[in-house]
């Protein structure tokens, strides 16, 4: 069990790395997929991005034609398989007349070859967000500040301000996100709660009564209800970061000058005590199915969104298809993790979209635009209901057999929870402090980064106990914060 564990902690970790490209809707095409087989499933057509929409908001911006900006990553931003261009591409390339050259390298080297180009010479300008970019990779001088390229009291950025802010490092800002990605969720069966007795989760949250006592009496019935020789459980997945930050509390907190370890937090021990109590009911599977278990046997699945499709094949696997060619709703619902009580809103886990100015690089007004453009692709309602039209196609193989698909009621749900005006998302600094604070090593207690056995270790059953989990793992956060306050 704790091998699947574990591995299930790996693969979240990488997941939630990446920023992806889950801002503005799936970039995956299908079409090609659908138009060879004989299927009942809409055809992805190819949608006109009318680039004419952002003129007046890239009025009087630096001239950037004919700059190209080298993007380092293991995924190219440039259309591949005969893919479209983004809506940010499309903006960059046609309003500014810039363009993106690709650097490619893997996901274990990329760091190397960042820092080789820096010293080298080569060019490279743009990075990925990760969460070590800030403080770590600004103290390895790996990026520099966007303040100076990008004006953040335009009005694109009202929506995101405290986001921005909540980034904020020395007085700048090195990460600017354009949106929220990546939210980790709970993935559940309506009719699985209706033949418990239990209310719907997704109406509990938009009555604003979806709180963690709910959500652990609800899981202990389930549980209580199974027949004789039935095993059950309340949860299966990826949720102690959740939990935790339901709080709105960190483990490292910033006070734009100093940092501070908050592992005694009142509200963190409580959220470790719910994982404690998880674990004694006997109410959590450590298996890994990287979806919503199938057989009836759990109740929450909790896991980003990524994993939502697959979810839905496996138990609705032949959903009724509107005339649009879309499934508009099924028995599969997601929510946010629940309110922790002593709350006044909903924190959400999540990632954050967001591009890296890299340090030594002269294209900072590039860079800067290709932002804005990301920006703007998130923004503008016409771009937005292109997403949801692409997102909502369900996806099918070569011989036509569905392979996923998302309903409209979960897209616009999921739409609803990265909204940072309805839902709060939190940062940690403790994940931006190098691999001693956040890394998995060999995956093992003691080489497992701080951060990751302090949202894990109880439910891998390394631990059984919050105090002394805590204690093992206190002096290790003073002394990494002191290196960075110093």
């Amino acid at each position: 069990m704790k091998k699947l564990t574990r591995m299930l902690a790996a693969l979240m970790a990488l997941t939630m790395m990446g920023t992806l490209a889950a801002c503005g809707g799936s970039g995956d095409d299908a079409s090609e997929a659908s138009s060879s087989a004989d299927s009942a499933y809409k055809e992805e057509d190819d949608v006109t991005v009318d680039a004419s929409l952002v003129d007046e908001m890239v009025a009087g911006d630096p001239d950037i034609s004919g700059q190209t900006i080298y993007w380092l990553a293991d995924y190219d931003l440039n259309p591949t398989n005969n893919q479209d261009r983004s809506v940010a591409l499309t903006l960059f390339e046609d309003k500014y007349g810039a363009s993106v050259e690709y650097v490619s390298c893997t996901s274990d080297t990329k760091f190397d070859t960042l820092a080789s180009r820096i010293l080298g010479g080569d060019p490279v300008d743009m990075f990925p967000y990760e969460w070590d970019a800030v403080p770590n990779g600004v103290t390895k001088d790996q990026y520099q500040p966007l303040d100076d390229y990008l004006d953040l009291e335009d009005e694109i950025w009202a929506d995101m301000t405290d986001v921005i802010d909540m980034f904020e490092y020395n007085g700048q800002h090195y990460v600017v996100p354009y949106c929220l990605s990546d939210p980790l969720l709970i993935t559940y069966s309506r009719s699985m709660c209706e033949e418990n007795g239990l209310d719907d989760p997704y109406e509990l949250y938009q009555d604003g009564d979806w709180n963690w006592d709910v959500f652990m009496d609800m899981m202990q019935t389930f549980v209580s209800n199974a027949e004789d020789g039935e095993t059950r459980y309340g949860i299966n997945g990826w949720f102690g970061q959740a939990i935790v930050q339901s709080t709105g509390e960190t483990f490292v907190t910033y006070d734009g000058e100093t940092f501070s370890n908050n592992i005694n937090s009142p509200a963190i021990e409580e959220a470790e005590n719910v994982m404690e109590e998880i674990m004694s009911l006997g109410m959590y599977d450590s298996t890994w199915y990287g979806y919503l278990p199938d057989d009836g046997s759990t109740l929450f699945f909790g896991m980003a969104d990524w994993a939502l499709g697959t979810s839905n094949t496996n138990h609705v696997p032949d959903p009724e298809i509107n005339d649009e060619g879309f499934v508009e709703e099924n028995d599969l619902m997601i929510v946010p993790f629940p309110q922790y009580p002593d709350a006044d809103e909903y924190y959400l886990n999540c990632n954050f979209g967001a591009r890296m100015l890299v340090k030594g690089s002269d294209k900072g007004e590039a860079v800067a635009a290709y932002i804005k453009c990301e920006r703007l692709a998130v923004l503008i309602d016409e771009y937005q209901d292109d997403a949801k039209e692409k997102a909502i196609i369900p996806e099918v193989n070569a011989q036509g057999k569905l392979k996923s698909y998302v309903t409209e009621e979960q897209y616009d749900a999921l739409q609803e929870y990265k909204d940072p005006s309805n839902i709060t998302p939190v940062f940690d600094f403790g994940y931006g402090m190098g691999s001693r604070m956040y890394g998995d090593g060999e995956y093992t207690y003691e080489t497992r980064g701080v951060m990751n056995n302090l949202t894990s270790a109880l439910l891998n059953g390394d631990k059984d106990s919050w105090a002394v989990l805590r204690d093992e793992w206190s002096a290790v956060i003073d002394e990494v914060i002191d290196e960075y306050n110093n």
